[in-house]
């Protein structure tokens, strides 16, 4: 009988989420929703030293604002809980005992200083230390002390160590779904630490032993734990679960923008952009990272932005909603080398997404930046500004500088554009232009821009000589939509008024 896929991301709380960490979230989220499983959120908080305050609710709401919600976990419930590894220290204990019980483990008493001494001469030698079967028989272990001398080692509370006995001259092969066909030979692997005397188990042992437990059946994660897995898999088959164990996938780095090496916080301080989804505030330095939601990213394009780094649909397409990225996602199309991020990009996405909301979404979302300034419009108005400058923008936050003049005023104009089309005569010809827009009775665009066009032929003045200058006057620039249109939204009072003040303060 085929198993249910159950899939897990298992970040642990050591600082925020990098966007790496969360595409592999959605990479796991993907595949088990494809698959019609479960995407299950373990915290993996062994490691207490690196344990960083609001680090695992900053977690947990960078995946619920990417619309990555777990089945099970943390935060979620669930019946393999509890789903955060300190809450399960009771549990790993009796898996090292067994494991030394079988010999495929052992007690280490080397001290953290003799250790660094042995590293320290093998690097005077030029050479590297590692703890391994060339080494162990020569260390302070339970596989060269007496019974006696550990049993009254143990007895005496003394520091120790479990490890994992790697095997001699064992080729361990496992045919990743991303990579295909990986080899290692234990000869070159160490004896990896499985737990420690203060009772909390080490990643690799916590991370297996829940893997179980919970019935993982894929273990999607970043390509930096390729070198663990040999390991995993002796840890599987020594504890007698090699039939159940899950199928590994390792995933490709995301590279920096630029040069060689993987995207870090340095680069993204450096060239301008987050690395993180939500803004995050270091307990310890109170310094401030930027985030993509902090920058006005939407969810929805950060998370297609994501999927396309490392993956594709194998087609031209590159817009995708998250049921289509779970209709067509496939492990196979994963690529095996690194993918390089653009910001620019990231850009792109989300100026597409943008475009596909409605002015009215828009202009709820434009909302709270219009009150912080004190302006007050209606709804049909403020719908109306927007869908003529949408298109301009890439952010909702652009929405404000590509429409502040229908709100204000412009207080300076476009130096450039004054020095070419403000001619001698065009103060005296925007007066008499003034003069005429109080008699036009109708300030609707179509209907001004009829009366506008008779009078210029009236005056046989070409459009040219006080189109630009209007513009200026309305805008402080020569950009924006249809000269009729802003008139119109501008108000007849109001567009008088600041065509006489730009010719008061040009002149």
């Amino acid at each position: 009988m085929e198993r249910r896929v159950r899939v897990r991301f298992a970040p642990s709380p050591t600082g925020p989420l990098h966007m790496g960490g969360v595409r592999t979230a959605l990479f796991n989220y993907l595949f088990a929703k494809k698959q019609g499983g479960d995407f299950l959120l373990r915290i993996e908080d062994t490691d207490q030293n690196r344990y960083v305050p609001g680090a695992e609710d900053y977690i947990i709401e960078s995946l619920k604002w990417c619309g990555l919600v777990p089945d099970e976990g943390v935060g979620f419930g669930g019946e393999c809980g509890p789903y955060r590894q300190s809450e399960r220290k009771a549990i790993y204990k009796q898996y090292a005992d067994y494991l030394i019980n079988q010999g495929f483990a052992y007690f280490a008493f080397d001290t953290a200083e003799e250790l660094d001494t042995l590293r320290k001469q093998a690097e005077a030698e030029k050479q590297v230390f590692s703890y391994d079967l060339h080494t162990r028989n020569g260390l302070k272990n339970s596989l060269t002390l007496s019974p006696g001398e550990i049993t009254d080692r143990l007895q005496r509370g003394e520091h120790y160590v479990v490890r994992f006995k790697m095997p001699e001259n064992r080729d361990i092969v496992e045919e990743d779904l991303i990579r295909g066909r990986v080899s290692f030979n234990t000869n070159q692997l160490d004896d990896k630490v499985l737990f420690k005397s203060d009772g909390m188990p080490t990643y690799h042992l916590a991370n297996v032993v829940d893997d179980h437990l919970m019935q993982i059946t894929h273990v999607i994660r970043g390509e930096e734990w390729l070198s663990s897995m040999p390991l995993h898999i002796l840890l599987y088959e020594s504890l007698g679960w090699a039939e159940t164990r899950p199928r590994f996938s390792h995933l490709p780095l995301i590279l920096k923008p630029e040069g060689k090496g993987k995207l870090s916080k340095r680069d993204g301080d450096k060239l301008g952009f987050p690395v993180f989804p939500l803004l995050w505030k270091d307990p310890e330095t109170g310094e401030y990272s930027r985030g993509y939601r902090e920058d006005g990213y939407f969810p929805e394009a950060f998370i297609n932005m994501l999927a396309l780094l490392g993956w594709n649909s194998g087609t031209e397409q590159e817009f995708f909603s998250i049921d289509e990225l779970i209709e067509v996602f496939d492990l196979s199309r994963v690529v095996k080398s690194g993918a390089r991020f653009d910001p620019e990009k990231a850009k792109w996405f989300n100026r597409h997404y943008l475009q596909l909301k409605s002015a009215q979404e828009l202009a709820e979302l434009f909302k709270p930046e219009l009150v912080s300034k004190g302006i007050v419009v209606d709804d049909h108005k403020l719908e109306t500004i927007v869908s003529k400058i949408k298109d301009r923008c890439e952010f909702v936050k652009d929405l404000w500088a590509q429409s502040c003049y229908f709100f204000v005023a412009p207080e300076t104009y476009d130096e450039k554009t004054v020095k070419s089309k403000w001619k001698s005569d065009t103060s005296e010809k925007l007066l008499v232009l003034a003069d005429f827009f109080e008699t036009v009775a109708d300030w609707e665009a179509d209907a001004i821009k009829e009366e506008f066009s008779a009078f210029m032929a009236s005056k046989e003045w070409g459009f040219g000589a006080v189109m630009v200058p209007v513009r200026l006057a309305l805008v402080g620039t020569s950009t924006g939509p249809d000269l009729f249109e802003i008139l119109e939204l501008v108000g007849k009072e109001e567009a008088i008024g600041r065509i006489k003040t730009a010719i008061s303060k040009i002149q």
